[in-house]
């Protein structure tokens, strides 16, 4: 590798730690559900809001982010949300009720911008070859910060002391919490070494710097060529530089193919459960009758296999293709979740006396004496009945012995499930998305256009995320399962025949090809032709 390549790849890396912060970020609140829960005394409404607050606070901050980044610059920009998840770790550690630990979440949220962000900047500076690889980055750093909050989960849980200090049942949480901290801070460091964008520089003016970075990553002549390309780009969409004028042709009638592939994959990114698993990974494997310690362990195996099916969708992604891989994860989503469907209508919850003697250790078995030899068919039944002996408080710490001890399933059945979902989304859907968002949108639109749907999978996250405990409580685990399987197929069968393939093509092909196809013209265009082989930043 030499040293300009070497330098793309540095440059997109320490942009792409900003996806560890935020894997690390979703996945360990994850392990403070049943703490918070039981310090605040929270509703599933409440405990909803609190795991829902950083998707709410992303909602909120994309529509500044895209605009943000034209103002100030993408690199800091990127600076500002790094900062931003520094205080919204040292907060939440710090929280003394619901409203303050909420707030510090929905802070931390403003932060997950960085990902559009992230995939902005990534797609403006890495040659066309390799920047499906570069954006992939940034999943796969995401996944690697799953990992490391599921196994500082399980470490914490497995530690509990109650003569530490920050090992105690009663601040365990915040221990959680605070692990964010030292990424955080080396994330803001780090950004201080990446240069700003070469695309946004020209769009600015400033090409003698955008020149100057372009040589950083790209031979001298090439350089050249790819800043006129930049250049020659600009000067075409020179009268849709403001947000309305972006909107508006985003809007039009040529981009109706980019617009409905970057909304359904939209929302079908967030919409398919893939946050209920993240945020709320013991709680789910808790609902299959693993007991607490091992729900926090079985959470860990959801951690390797996205960073193994990352790194496949990372090797893939330049050599299948795009199209391919995601049709494919999609049809395993959607067979996945049927799965867990068919394995949780298939369970029963029964109190005998060896359901008491599993419980007489942890709890007061007394108020299920009298449902001794009854049986329930399904989940929904079982806890509304726990709901009318136990007082809630007792349930939140253990419902998941009390599920342990009464539920007759085939576990692996359902673990096979999730994992072949967690599988599914990091090789498709999960880092492809993100990849197609730096591909499709033209310059023209991109700094509109990334935020905006960016914007749209946040708010199908953040609704998946605000609603699952109660829709646990309500609709039970397999109807669950069978609603995220049902928007899979509905995403499938929509985005069947828009898909196009993006690989090996630069930002200006692809423009050429979509929005001509929304025109009716399938010829490529002079500038598709003067492009065309050649790779760009």
């Amino acid at each position: 590798m030499d040293i300009k390549t070497w330098n793309a790849y540095k440059y997109a890396l320490i942009v792409a730690i900003g996806g560890f912060v935020f894997g690390l970020d979703a996945a360990i609140i994850s392990g403070t559900v049943r703490y918070i829960a039981s310090e605040f005394s929270l509703s599933d409404i409440q405990i909803g809001t609190v795991v829902g607050a950083p998707s709410l606070g992303a909602i909120i901050a994309l529509f500044f982010a895209g605009k943000t980044a034209d103002a100030l610059g993408r690199k800091k920009t990127l600076i500002i949300v790094a900062v931003l998840y520094l205080f919204s770790a040292l907060l939440s550690a710090m929280a003394t009720s619901f409203m303050m630990l909420t707030i510090a979440r929905f802070i931390g949220g403003l932060a997950f911008s960085s990902l559009s962000l992230a995939s902005m900047y990534i797609g403006e500076i890495a040659p066309a070859k390799q920047r499906g690889k570069l954006v992939s980055a940034n999943q796969f750093n995401i996944v690697i910060g799953l990992l490391a909050a599921y196994f500082i989960n399980y470490y914490l849980v497995t530690n509990v002391s109650e003569n530490s200090l920050l090992f105690s049942p009663s601040t365990i949480w915040r221990t959680m919490l605070a692990s964010e901290l030292i990424p955080a801070l080396a994330w803001v460091i780090l950004l201080f070494r990446v240069p700003e964008s070469p695309r946004w520089l020209s769009m600015k003016g400033q090409h003698d710097q955008a020149l100057v970075v372009l040589n950083k990553i790209l031979p001298q002549q090439r350089a050249i060529e790819v800043q006129a390309e930049i250049q020659q780009n600009l000067n075409e969409h020179k009268d849709t530089e403001s947000v309305t004028q972006q909107l508006k042709l985003l809007f039009s009638s040529p981009m109706k193919t980019v617009f409905a592939i970057g909304f359904i994959m939209a929302v079908v990114q967030g919409i398919t459960g893939m946050n209920a698993i993240l945020f709320y990974a013991p709680t789910v494997f808790e609902q299959i009758g693993f007991g607490l310690n091992a729900s926090f362990q079985q959470a860990i195996y959801i951690g390797i296999t996205s960073v193994v099916f990352t790194v496949l969708a990372i090797f893939f992604i330049d050599k299948v293709g795009r199209r391919p891989l995601l049709i494919l994860g999609l049809v395993a989503v959607v067979l996945s979740h049927a799965t867990c469907w068919y394995g949780f209508s298939n369970a029963t919850y029964s109190v005998n006396q060896q359901t008491i003697d599993k419980l007489e250790e942890v709890i007061d078995t007394t108020p299920l004496t009298a449902q001794i030899g009854k049986q329930f068919e399904d989940d929904v039944s079982f806890k509304e009945m726990l709901a009318s002996n136990y007082d809630a408080n007792t349930l939140r710490l253990n419902e998941g012995h009390i599920i342990e001890a009464a539920i007759s399933v085939n576990p692996m059945l359902i673990l096979i499930g999730i994992l072949a979902f967690i599988a599914a989304f990091h090789i498709s859907i999960g880092p492809i998305m993100w990849v197609l968002f730096s591909e499709i949108f033209p310059n023209s639109v991109r700094s509109v256009a990334i935020p905006m749907f960016a914007l749209v999978t946040s708010i199908a996250s953040y609704l998946i995320q605000q609603f699952f405990p109660w829709q646990l409580a309500t609709f039970g685990a397999a109807n669950t399962f069978l609603m995220y399987s049902m928007f899979g197929l509905i995403g499938l069968v929509l985005l069947w025949p828009l898909l196009p393939e993006t690989k090996n093509k630069t930002i200006e092909e692809i423009e050429g090809t979509l929005v001509g196809q929304s025109k009716g013209n399938s010829a490529p265009s002079e500038q598709e032709e003067a492009s065309s082989g050649a790779p760009a930043a």
